[in-house]
């Protein structure tokens, strides 16, 4: 017996169509197909010719074709033929179109555009674990947004936050006796933000982490003189850049990314 030939139709790239018959397959110990996958078929004269070819070739037909009236006529053209053409998307959809009381929004590849927001997100979480606090200055030339500021200025939080939001995004601590990288002083000032905050506020935050450390908060990364030595440094490095500053004193990483976010938009 001569293996069956099987036309794989779709409105998209076709991976869900050849994946279910695949499996169907497998269920056959050892049986093997011919499969030929046709994507990206969107009107009549493509069907026309996955018909032509299923005839000549005494074939099957499995599609996943979310258009009703491009679905309605594989349906109708395949039953005019005499070939078997499996549905294996359009039931399932007039169920839940009846289930949901609404209609579908009948856009080919959505799954596919689904997958690829998703991995988009991975990779910006990714980044910005990767160039969390300064740890690799070649990070900033590649990132959509660079954060600046002194510690304790919810960097990484609003690093992750907006990676979530598939932005790239890497931080940078300034400290005063360390020189910023000079990476930081290359890319447009667009894409970097300084983020401010009121010394007292900053002291207080300082001193609750170092007593949930366990460690005497009078230490001198706690100390108010301290604190404003940072943030003076920290004006000079954001004046010499031009970029735009943010006070987070008062603000949630969601209200601050927003703004971020806002900015970025306005800029393209």
């Amino acid at each position: 017996m001569t293996d069956p030939v099987i036309y794989v139709v779709s409105d998209s790239v076709g991976e869900t169509a050849e994946l279910v018959t695949k499996a169907a397959i497998s269920q056959f110990n050892g049986a093997s197909a011919e499969i030929k996958r046709y994507p990206y078929v969107e009107d009549e004269s493509h069907i026309e010719e996955v018909i032509s070819l299923a005839k000549l070739n005494q074939g099957i037909i499995a599609f996943t074709l979310v258009k009703p009236e491009i679905r309605s006529f594989m349906k109708k053209r395949a039953e005019e033929e005499g070939i078997y053409a499996f549905d294996i998307i359009g039931p399932l959809m007039d169920q839940f179109e009846k289930h949901y009381g609404k209609q579908p929004l009948y856009e080919p590849g959505l799954v596919r555009k689904l997958d690829e927001d998703y991995f988009k997100k991975v990779e910006a979480v990714e980044f910005a674990v990767k160039y969390d606090d300064g740890r690799d200055p070649r990070g900033l030339l590649w990132a959509d947004i660079v954060l600046i500021g002194v510690s304790r200025t919810s960097k990484t939080p609003l690093s992750q936050y907006l990676a979530h939001k598939r932005l790239k995004v890497a931080n940078v601590p300034l400290v005063p006796e360390v020189d910023p990288p000079e990476e930081l002083f290359q890319i447009p000032k667009e894409k970097c933000f300084g983020l401010k905050i009121n010394p007292e506020k900053l002291n207080f935050i300082r001193k609750e982490r170092l007593k949930s450390l366990g460690l005497n908060d009078q230490a001198s990364y706690a100390n108010i003189n301290r604190i404003n030595e940072e943030l003076a440094y920290f004006d000079k490095i954001v004046e010499k850049i031009g970029c735009k500053v943010i006070d987070v004193t008062n603000k949630a990483v969601e209200e601050t990314a927003n703004i971020i976010i806002n900015e970025i938009q306005h800029a393209k």
